[in-house]
């Protein structure tokens, strides 16, 4: 199962978000490229408890039986997946900016290892290890990376 402690990993999803255009189609949702990579680091900032959001009601019901559905296999995630309330990006971006700013998330996450990933608990999923956490932060990434056919 591919993570953000594989250096391949990490290696792979930079150079992915280096094909990224300003122009690049998407194959579903709403954002544009611009939006997604933001969506993305503020993805990122929940992972490094940078952004807190409290649980929710769904999460607190179904989320430890999905948790291992979602992050225990390979499986990338499913198109038009349910978002994370707070990390939705609506107004215009800059790609170049939301891809620098993106990339030093990531490299903050990984030069920090598993302590660098929060504690507090994820608002849908609950409690993540920061191997749960590894897993989640490529498997978001990719997901955003595949819906612009990169």
């Amino acid at each position: 199962m591919k993570h953000l402690f594989e250096r391949s990993a990490v290696a792979e999803v930079k150079a992915r978000l280096q094909h990224l255009r300003p122009d690049s189609p998407r194959q579903w949702g709403k954002m544009n490229a611009a939006q997604a990579v933001e969506h993305c680091a503020r993805g990122f900032e929940l992972a490094l408890g940078d952004r807190r959001p409290p649980r929710l009601l769904i999460g607190r019901l179904i989320g430890w039986a999905v948790k291992p559905l979602a992050l225990g296999n390979d499986d990338p995630m499913g198109r038009n997946s349910p978002t994370v309330p707070g990390i939705e990006v609506a107004d215009a971006r800059v790609l170049d900016v939301a891809r620098k700013r993106l990339v030093t998330l990531i490299d903050r996450a990984v030069a920090a290892g598993p302590s660098g990933f929060t504690t507090h608990p994820h608002s849908f999923f609950g409690r993540l290890t920061p191997d749960e956490w590894a897993v989640l932060m490529y498997k978001h990434l990719d997901h955003h990376l595949r819906q612009f056919g990169v």
